[in-house]
């Protein structure tokens, strides 16, 4: 069988992506490496297989210098890939992130080939899919609509916050959250319990793509494979004829045609399965491949209070300050779950650490990082791993630049920790992955961008790539859901005529969100 589509990733790339297609009738295919996360209130506790940390593997190590150091980094792999273990948070990037900024990109080419207007009709479908909540305020870019769901009460703690900020001289806004806090049914509903970052929701009030919209996309035709391994992708000419998978838990592999192939496996997997299938050297900007990774500048200002300011460990995700944004970026609220505190800190200290963080609260500092070449991936054939991968090589270090924006917000965050009450302040960087863009960026200029405006891989005229890897810019927040409406827009693109299509999926978008029942098809 030859497939209309074959998505490599069920991450917010691939899922948006295909969700037009599967809307044309299309028959898709849709692998991903992982597999499926369980549900239920065991995912309360650190162990289960619900924490972020029970799903890191090792089995494709990535070997990473970053911040003066080398180590070796496992990822993790699930049905729905980094919303499952997300915050939530649902920003639209604002419309001067799309234009034309020197002091970010400096001389590395990076440009938007399309601006804000071109995306906001698919950012109101993405806020559709995943059910966002959130309350409009005067920083926030043009809108066609309001909210799908209003925001949540403020909790005890993020009323305080946003008290603190006032009277520090800075604006409280709302963070918008793809959160269910309304009752829908006997279950799924907000329980304010406090672990989204870094847990599978136990609740599924969290709309992440396992809960809400793979399950759909599946019922209305498409073919899901988890544990599926992509290792190469083979080429005629200006084709790719075939996706070669291995099967994680058999080992047994296979070549699988498709009339078009939809990458989006990640912003450090898809530039791995692009270079180990030699596919830079087809590219008009070949150089550009695995290069000019961002990840942000992030860093937790943490307040410490002489008692503590959220006994009941209630959901607080609620507060951002974009005061200082066109300068240096965000600050949003955060207090990480203990569990989540716990499972990085040296065993011997994990008391210490847990009794400091019941005293805590944070705001994370999310600056843009500069997109540089020297950042970037590479792969090393001498290592290669059981499925035949080669290993990839991960290089990232901050300019001056990005050192400086994150100061300016670690001050202003301090400031507001103190003002609400805090007894002193800690900072802690931020040295994961898990906001990773830009190295297979889009652009006008074929020579510096390895995508064109609609996604599609130069050199190849079937391959296209809508994940983080495709955007040339970080902006200083949360990226999931421009990642969303860019597959989507770029989804819409290769689904083609009529254009009833898009109308037809803007009703069914309306429709409640499926119920447990069909997670797990």
């Amino acid at each position: 069988m030859t497939w209309d589509a074959i998505v490599i990733g069920s991450g917010f790339g691939g899922v948006m992506a295909a969700w037009p297609l599967v809307q044309a009738g299309q028959r898709v295919l849709m692998l991903e490496r992982g597999g499926w996360v369980g549900r239920g209130p065991e995912n309360w506790t650190e162990g289960s297989a619900g924490f972020v940390s029970s799903w890191y593997t090792k089995e494709t190590p990535y070997s990473v210098r970053a911040g003066g150091r080398s180590y070796t980094a496992g990822s993790f792999n699930c049905v729905g890939g980094q919303s499952v273990f997300y915050g939530g948070a649902s920003y639209r990037f604002r419309e001067t992130d799309f234009q034309p900024n020197a002091a970010i990109t400096g001389d590395s080419g990076a440009a938007w080939p399309v601006d804000y207007d071109d995306l906001e009709p698919f950012y109101v479908m993405a806020e559709r899919l995943l059910g966002a909540a959130g309350e409009e305020c005067s920083s926030d870019p043009r809108r066609s609509g309001p909210f799908p769901r209003a925001a949540a009460p403020l909790s005890h703690l993020s009323a305080r916050i946003a008290t603190a900020t006032i009277l520090a001289g800075m604006s409280p806004s709302r963070i918008p959250v793809a959160i269910s806090f309304e009752r829908r049914d006997a279950s799924r509903h907000c329980i304010r319990c406090g672990t989204c970052d870094g847990y599978a929701c136990a609740a599924e009030a969290k709309n992440d793509l396992a809960t809400g919209v793979i399950p759909r996309l599946v019922r209305l035709g498409m073919t899901l494979r988890p544990n599926s391994i992509c290792v190469r992708l083979h080429r005629a000419g200006e084709r790719i004829t075939g996706v070669e998978i291995v099967d994680r838990i058999t080992g047994a592999a296979e070549i699988i045609e498709g009339t078009r192939v939809i990458l989006a496996a990640g912003t450090l997997a898809t530039p791995h399965l692009l270079l180990s299938s030699d596919l830079a050297r087809v590219n008009p900007a070949g150089h550009a491949v695995g290069r000019y990774l961002t990840r942000h500048r992030n860093a937790v200002v943490f307040g410490v209070f002489p008692t503590r300011p959220n006994p009941s460990r209630e959901f607080d995700k609620q507060i951002a300050i974009l005061d200082h944004y066109e300068i240096a970026g965000s600050l949003q609220q955060m207090t990480p779950p203990l569990g989540l505190v716990r499972s990085y800190l040296p065993r011997g200290l994990r008391s210490l650490g847990s009794a400091l963080v019941e005293h805590s609260t944070g705001l994370i500092a999310i600056a843009e990082d500069q997109p540089r070449r020297e950042n970037g991936v590479q792969v090393d054939w001498s290592q290669v791993d059981r499925f035949g991968l080669p290993r990839l090589r991960v290089d990232h270090s901050y300019s001056n630049r990005d050192q400086r924006a994150a100061r300016v917000l670690i001050v202003a965050g301090k400031r507001i920790m103190r003002e609400a009450g805090a007894r002193f302040t800690w900072v802690h960087a931020v040295e994961t992955f898990s906001h990773a863009l830009g190295t297979v960026r889009m652009g006008v200029d074929e020579r510096s961008a390895p995508l064109d405006e609609q996604g599609r891989y130069r050199g190849i005229e079937n391959l296209y790539v809508t994940d983080g890897s495709a955007l040339p810019r970080s902006a200083s927040l949360n990226p999931s859901l421009t990642i969303a409406a860019n597959a989507l827009r770029i989804g819409s693109g290769i689904a083609g005529p009529p254009p009833v299509r898009v109308g037809r999926s803007l009703r069914m978008i309306d429709h409640p969100l499926t119920s447990n029942a069909v997670t797990q098809p």
